[in-house]
């Protein structure tokens, strides 16, 4: 048994996985998890922007070499059991023949509990393995390094610390097709307050499908993979419009046939153009708009990471 938050399933925590599953082979893996993050159960309003959704982190821990995902529900309940109850309550009745920790692994009320405190309520009933965090160069890979990288828009480095490009998804909306009028229709996803998204600006990526159909709302023949597209992206609040709810705006270049409405997609950022800008009128909007395309196709070919 492995246990953590997960967000993110970066390197770091497949190496859990992976130490897992060779410490005890031949035995099922089974991964207890947290939702919501318990940060924010214990400082409402507090918790960090999440990484990932839990349908994601269920099938990436999955594709990491789970067997079983639980997820934990994380209440202000739970929040107060000491290591001791937690134990008691959630580890016991699975009778886990080992559980495998990352070293800065805490548990139990105020974060009380450690790998020692774990390797001593384990004793003569299961073993405890506490995992050092790995390192992309002199830096941790973890969730949090991955959110600043985020926040400073260098999407780049993101990538390097999870290990693949950053990916956003969500269900297309309609917007004000201001984009279309401009001769730049993009499929416009929502930006949730809990969930972490690049610094507002333009960059280069892939947008994908993700529901079984194809450009046009057909279903695909099976065996088929789900289609990808390259895209100019743009993150922020339209501010020469004045607007004020961010978004992830894709502009799919060379096409302009998708049936994307209502439908669900993921957007992996590859690389920054450049930052967010007011214009004052349309004309520089859209000469600027199409160097941001001619940028996104040099990026793309330099650096694809699909």
């Amino acid at each position: 048994m492995v246990i953590g938050n997960f967000d993110g399933v970066h390197p770091g925590h497949q190496q859990v996985l992976a130490a897992a599953r060779q410490e005890e082979p031949g035995v099922p893996l089974v991964v207890l998890t947290f939702w919501p993050h318990p940060a924010s159960v214990v400082r409402p309003g507090g918790g960090p922007k999440l990484l990932t959704n839990l349908e994601d982190r269920v099938a990436l821990l999955r594709a990491a070499g789970a067997d079983e995902v639980r997820v934990i529900d994380f209440t202000r309940e739970l929040s107060q059991q000491t290591p001791a109850e937690f134990v008691e309550s959630h580890l016991v009745p699975l009778a886990p023949r080992r559980v495998v920790v990352g070293e800065n692994f805490r548990f139990g009320h105020k974060a009380s509990g450690d790998v020692d405190t774990l390797t001593e309520l384990g004793e003569g009933r299961f073993a405890v393995t506490g995992l050092p965090l790995v390192h992309v160069g002199d830096e941790e890979t973890c969730s949090s390094g991955v959110r600043a990288a985020l926040e400073a828009g260098d999407v780049r480095h993101a990538a390097e610390l999870l290990g693949r490009p950053f990916r956003f998804r969500g269900v297309v909306r309609h917007g004000d097709k201001r984009g279309r009028e401009l001769g730049f229709p993009t499929a416009n996803l929502p930006v949730p307050n809990e969930f972490a998204s690049p610094a507002d600006g333009v960059y280069a990526g892939w947008v994908t499908r993700l529901d079984g159909l194809d450009a046009h709302g057909d279903p695909l023949p099976e065996g088929h993979q789900a289609p990808t597209w390259p895209a100019a992206i743009s993150v922020g609040s339209n501010p020469t419009f004045d607007g004020h709810d961010r978004r992830v705006e894709s502009f799919v270049l060379d096409r302009d046939d998708l049936e994307l409405y209502d439908a669900p997609i993921a957007v992996d950022f590859c690389s920054r153009i450049r930052g967010q800008v007011r214009f004052d009128g349309i004309e520089a909007l859209i000469a600027q708009m199409d160097a941001d395309v001619a940028a996104t196709r040099v990026a793309l070919a330099e650096h694809p990471c699909a």
